[in-house]
């Protein structure tokens, strides 16, 4: 038998539609199986097998951080029907052909079935196909094309694993118990999201402790039959005075000293890589996690190629015109039609070029009845920027003039879109034309009105997810495969919030004990050189254990700082985790109101002072709450949020106005509240719900009176 192992089921399902004549779905141990004559295909669910620590290092407080080191970790079956299936099929199988995903992680899910099929049936030959998209004419060609696993390259996999293991068990437990955060309140650290946290937090320290600085911008509105405005050509002034002298001796006639219309090309973009794509996808709205999984869907059901590649150049072998041609007749035929009347295409090129995957492209014609709506936007968005990288540049006429008033000189320009070129299909972040008339050198103008616009500089802007991607790029952290994995267990671990996101509380406090105290886990440089020993395990240049071991070496020596200054680490995060909590100050005391828990497990805000003051309020039941830097005007309380997972966070607002609508809402409904110890009030519907809940006691403490 020929058995065919796929990454995942709807995959197995595609490619035995493709290499079979009549597939037939049987049960392996509850496990799909596609099977034609002598031929059967089965999907795995990622990865069947993981690492991670012997049961004897489970406990936290019996084993310190520092001995996971050291610690040899086993290996465990996580999809053990599979595995089964796997064992059973390999039994008759006389060769078996690998095609999960062709890249660092795909190799290694490959890998583990290899040794799970050879255990069982040490005879078996085997061999690899590897593909970029799952179309019939590729998959076809990479079945006639085997070649023989890569275990370089699924070694690169594995002492990614066994490095990411060890290096987030040993910091989180550490700084977990450094700070009494047990349980599912723990505080994860780790290799790569650490320093993309510091990334982030140091950002917003710029952001708050920039100052802005009032200046002043001179503008003049010119007529010639058409008005347009020009700014003084000393751009800002730092002094008002100086703009009110200037504006004061301004006459009522303008001069051109010169005017200028010249052509200016704009070039078309480079092909998607992964960074490229995520970097466009979040410029729609799109974080880099969806926008991945989308186009993981999209991949797996045969509209785009593989999403995940560094590659910015079309391959030869790529029939570009081949692709074009597909969308005739479809949703982007008149867009189709124009690219072939150009003749040969000259597709633009990165500076990255690599040889398992091109760039991201649409494999197939889909119509938006074949997509859901956030998948046809993505789809979209690749079709648009395939179609752009094959076309001519666009040409903009860019004017520019200077106009004398009384020996003061302003600067105006215009640009305006002549030949649309690439602009024609890829109509994201278009610029806006802006209209000069035609003017000439000597003409005279009648200064139609003056002004002076007070200003303030502004602070820098926060990272968005997708530039986040290409900083982390740039950086060497993480891989095209787990970046947007790294900014998405920020949002899951509560660190960050928003979007683009901003740092909470925790992420200040972890951020800046590491910073002062390890610093070395906060900066790039011993991922980044990491990153780069992978790159040398995969190309066979050097041992997956020497890399390993390094590694386990890079940790100690962090640990020589964290266990030297634990006591001083476990002050700041404690400064750090109250202040996450910190919603105001008591309206009765003047003390200090903070997210509590109490016996029962339930939270709510109450006051510091207790029990000499009982003021508290009510929270949802689920959820975590996230502590804004918005301030209730009415109250003087942090506004919060409750963040549940991936879904959307609910921005419940001031919690003593969301308490107060519950209360008239009740009032008005004549419901009496039911009093129980610090039971929280459950999430409400938006608005008109939005304060129905249950009040709860402060251990026993009194209701609130208001």
């Amino acid at each position: 038998m020929h058995l065919i192992v796929t990454e995942k089921n709807i995959t197995a399902r595609k490619i035995a539609q493709i290499l079979l004549k009549k597939v037939k779905e049987k049960k392996v141990d509850g496990v799909s199986v596609y099977e034609d004559g002598d031929t059967a295909v089965i999907g795995l669910s990622g990865h069947i097998v993981n690492i991670d620590f012997p049961a004897e290092y489970n406990n936290w407080q019996n084993v310190s951080p520092r001995e996971l080191i050291w610690a040899k970790a086993e290996t465990r079956y996580t999809q053990k029907k599979i595995v089964s299936a796997l064992k059973k099929l390999a039994r008759d199988a006389s060769r078996v052909t690998i095609a999960t995903d062709f890249d660092r992680e795909g190799e290694l899910i490959g890998v583990e079935a290899y040794n799970i099929i050879k255990d069982a049936n040490p005879s078996v030959k085997f061999d690899r196909a590897r593909y970029s998209a799952i179309t019939k004419p590729e998959i076809e060609h990479a079945f006639a094309n085997t070649v023989p696993l890569d275990f370089n390259l699924a070694a690169a996999g594995e002492a990614r694993q066994k490095i990411d293991l060890v290096w987030g068990a040993a910091l989180t437990r550490f700084i977990s118990l450094t700070c009494g955060r047990l349980g599912n309140s723990f505080l994860s650290v780790g290799r790569v999201q650490t320093p993309l946290l510091a990334l982030i937090v140091d950002r917003e320290k710029d952001i708050r402790s920039f100052v802005p600085t009032p200046y002043w911008e001179l503008y003049a509105t010119f007529s010639d039959g058409e008005e347009f405005t020009a700014g003084h050509a000393g751009n800002r002034f730092a002094e008002k005075a100086k703009a009110e002298a200037i504006l004061a001796r301004l006459g009522k006639i303008g001069k051109v000293v010169e005017f200028k219309k010249e052509p200016r090309p704009e070039y078309p973009p480079i092909p998607f890589s992964t960074t490229e794509f995520i970097r466009a996808a979040a410029g729609i709205g799109f974080s880099a996690a969806n926008a991945m999984r989308i186009a993981e869907n999209l991949y797996v059901n045969g509209w785009i190629s593989y999403p995940r590649t560094d590659n910015t150049v079309y391959p030869s072998s790529l029939n570009l015109k081949e692709v074009v041609s597909q969308f005739i007749g479809g949703e982007f035929d008149k867009y189709a039609q124009k690219l072939l009347e150009q003749g040969e295409f000259k597709p633009t090129r990165g500076k990255k070029e690599t040889t398992d995957h091109p760039p991201i492209y649409p494999v197939a014609n889909a119509s938006k009845s074949d997509l859901k709506a956030d998948e046809w936007r993505i789809y979209e968005l690749v079709v648009s920027r395939f179609f752009a990288t094959l076309a001519p540049p666009a040409e903009w006429e860019v004017r520019s003039a200077c106009i004398d008033v009384d020996g003061e000189k302003f600067k105006a320009g215009g640009s305006l879109l002549v030949a649309p070129g690439w602009r024609l299909y890829y109509p994201y972040g278009m610029p806006k034309e802006e209209m000069l008339p035609e003017l000439k050198a000597g003409e005279e103008l009648k200064v139609k009105d003056v002004r002076i616009d007070e200003k303030l500089t502004k602070p820098p802007v926060r990272y968005g997810q997708g530039k986040l991607v290409k900083m982390m790029e740039d950086l060497g952290l993480g891989t095209k495969s787990t970046r947007h994995e790294a900014i998405q267990k920020l949002y899951a671990r509560n660190y960050v919030h928003g979007n683009p996101p901003v740092p909470t509380n925790t992420a200040f406090a972890v951020v800046g004990a590491l910073e002062k105290y390890a610093d070395p886990i906060t900066k790039p440089d011993m991922t980044s050189r990491l990153e780069a020993d992978m790159d040398d395990i995969a190309e066979g240049k050097i041992k997956e254990e020497d890399v390993v071991k390094e590694s386990q070496g890079m940790l100690e020596t962090i640990f020589d700082k964290l266990d030297k200054n634990q006591n001083e680490i476990r002050s700041v995060l404690y400064d750090g985790l109250r202040e996450d909590k910190l919603i105001g100050k008591c309206p009765n005391c003047g003390k200090d109101l903070l997210v509590r828990k109490s016996k029962k497990g339930g939270r709510f805000i109450g006051c510091d002072g207790y029990p000499d003051c009982s003021f508290i309020l009510p929270l949802p039941r689920a959820g975590t709450v996230v502590v804004t830097d918005k301030v209730c005007d009415k109250h003087g309380l942090a506004r919060i949020k409750i963040v549940n997972g991936g879904s959307k966070p609910w921005d419940l607002g001031c919690p003593q106005c969301n308490y107060e609508e519950w209360q008239k809402k009740n009032a008005e409904d004549k419901v009496t509240p039911i009093n129980k110890a610090s039971e929280p009030a459950r999430k409400p519907a938006r608005k008109a719900k939005a304060a129905s809940g249950k009040a709860g006691k402060h251990e026993g403490a009194p209701v609130i009176k208001n």
